[in-house]
């Protein structure tokens, strides 16, 4: 198997964006998400869970916003990925989970990003938003 190449990366950091913004905004179920994240390799789900942590932590996740995206992601609050979130301040280090917490993870992480990023879609950027993850066309929609 061979490394992917730096266009590759960009690629697919760019499909990762665009699937777990979809998911935030309300254009793809958690569930398509998961479907699409389970299907990926274990290096690809890696690069996933680095990059959605990156996510949340540019949205200022909260331990609140942890325990609301905790209860709305289907994991348990007693697993791994649900005590590092909710932590004050929330731990990042889910890529070097095993990978049976691989599916937790993601779950967590997005659901917990979709709470802080709809809360700053709805004051910081209100009415004035040039974030072009934020302005997705509807033509975008998935199960």
């Amino acid at each position: 198997m061979t490394e992917p190449t730096s266009d590759d990366g960009r690629t697919f950091r760019r499909e990762t964006e665009r699937v777990v913004n979809e998911i935030a905004q309300g254009f793809r179920t958690l569930d398509a998400g998961v479907s699409w994240f389970s299907d990926l390799a274990p290096t690809r789900q890696q690069m996933v869970l680095q990059e959605v942590a990156g996510y949340a932590m540019q949205a200022h996740i909260t331990a609140a916003d942890g325990r609301t995206g905790v209860a709305r992601s289907g994991v348990k609050p007693t697993a791994s990925p649900s005590g590092m979130i909710c932590m004050d301040p929330p731990r990042y280090g889910f890529a070097g989970l095993p990978s049976a917490e691989h599916v937790k993870a993601f779950r967590v992480l997005v659901s917990v990003f979709t709470v802080a990023d709809t809360r700053r879609r709805e004051t910081y950027c209100k009415g004035a938003c040039g974030h072009a993850w934020h302005n997705l066309p509807a033509a975008t929609e998935h199960p």
